[in-house]
């Protein structure tokens, strides 16, 4: 809406500095100082109510004998009501609201924060113990998707000019030139990159600061892959897609950045606050709907490679157990315990060591994903 007024106000005057605001690159600086400042202020007042509110995290049976999980019990949850608000504030502001890719980003990452805080709510606050029951949980995140993909399937004029002609294509990683058409099969992509992405950094929200550290530096390294993309010199110069308008992602990519660095001051081992399923099912909905919007989608498993490790982790967990008990009577399990950061903690690692590990793993993913558009 600043962006707008601006805009506005640059055909009655030429005050100085007004043209800052032109550049992507500014407004994408503002947003990320602006989401932290939302985040280091506004964080210790909601903290404040969930405690006055005796909003607290639910102790988990299975978890007490794992690592510090049993003193976690009580400390204030839905804290992804801070992120969300840092995130989505200064998009709003700083990004072109009329641009769909800014629409349908903020679109996404709104729905499936309501979606996690009607979780929570159930769970906290009504202290049923599953919460939003799972069918529920998947038919919010596969509306999300079907929105997102027939809008770019049947609607690709609404984003631009270019994806009229990609709407249905993605490009491959480490090969030049080569793009997948996905054609109408793009729609149910799309639904399983949200669905499964979501559910995927939810799964990871399970240590101080681990879940909203690798989202950060996923969004910081996606901040750079959409200002490239809409981009015509630097799409050019690396050889990906050019599409004309998602540069501006850059900005609510950078908000994402601002508002995690804010939170982890809170989040952080021992952790003040936990993000809920509000924070963590928008901003596992935010990292696919980016890679969905930038034709990214094959990135993912590297981008989001901690994310993708996390849900494998599960799916080969429950796979092996139901196979063991079917073959031989009883149950077995690959890992001490799933998600992968729970195997950890059995084997003896502190919280804060597999942390900082896991952000080392996500650090040298983001790496790997810069370097796949030049080594190919």
């Amino acid at each position: 809406m600043l962006y707008q007024l601006v805009l506005w106000l640059k055909t009655f005057t030429d005050f100085p500095g007004i043209n800052l605001f032109g550049f992507v690159t500014f407004r994408a600086a503002a947003a990320a100082i602006f989401a932290l400042l939302i985040s280091l202020l506004v964080a210790p007042r909601i903290i404040r109510a969930l405690k006055k509110l005796q909003i607290g995290e639910q102790a988990k049976p299975e978890l007490q004998a794992v690592g510090q999980h049993a003193t976690k019990a009580g400390t204030p949850t839905m804290g992804g009501l801070i992120v969300l608000a840092a995130i989505i504030i200064p998009t709003v502001l700083l990004g072109n609201i009329l641009n769909m890719y800014i629409v349908m980003a903020v679109f996404v990452t709104v729905t499936l924060g309501a979606v996690g805080f009607l979780d929570d709510y159930l769970k906290v606050i009504k202290k049923l113990p599953k919460g939003l029951i799972g069918r529920y949980k998947i038919v919010g995140q596969v509306f999300t998707g079907l929105v997102v993909g027939c809008s770019i399937y049947f609607f690709p004029e609404w984003y631009s000019t270019t994806l009229s002609s990609v709407s249905t294509l993605t490009t491959v990683p480490f090969q030049k030139m080569i793009n997948f058409d996905f054609g109408i099969m793009y729609i149910p992509i799309v639904v399983l990159i949200i669905t499964g992405t979501s559910n995927a950094v939810n799964l990871t929200d399970g240590l101080d600061g681990l879940c909203i550290g690798t989202v950060g530096i996923s969004a910081l390294t996606l901040a750079v892959v959409a200002y490239f993309s809409g981009n015509a010199f630097f799409a050019d110069y690396i050889n990906i897609m050019h599409l004309r308008g998602t540069d501006e992602l850059a900005i609510f990519c950078a908000a994402i950045v601002g508002a995690v660095m804010g939170f982890l001051w809170y989040n952080s081992y021992p952790a003040q606050v936990f993000m809920g399923d509000t924070g963590s099912l928008a901003l596992g909905g935010a990292i696919g709907v980016l890679c969905v919007l930038i034709k990214k989608e094959f990135l993912l498993p590297i981008v989001g490679g901690v994310f993708f490790a996390e849900t494998l982790s599960v799916v080969l967990q429950v796979l092996y157990f139901k196979y063991t008990r079917k073959r031989y009577g009883e149950g077995r399990r690959i890992f001490k315990m799933a998600p992968l950061h729970h195997h950890f903690e059995k084997s003896g690692w502190h919280e804060s060591k597999i942390v900082t590990r896991f952000y080392i793993v996500s650090i040298m993913l983001a790496i790997l994903t810069m370097a796949s558009f030049k080594v190919r």
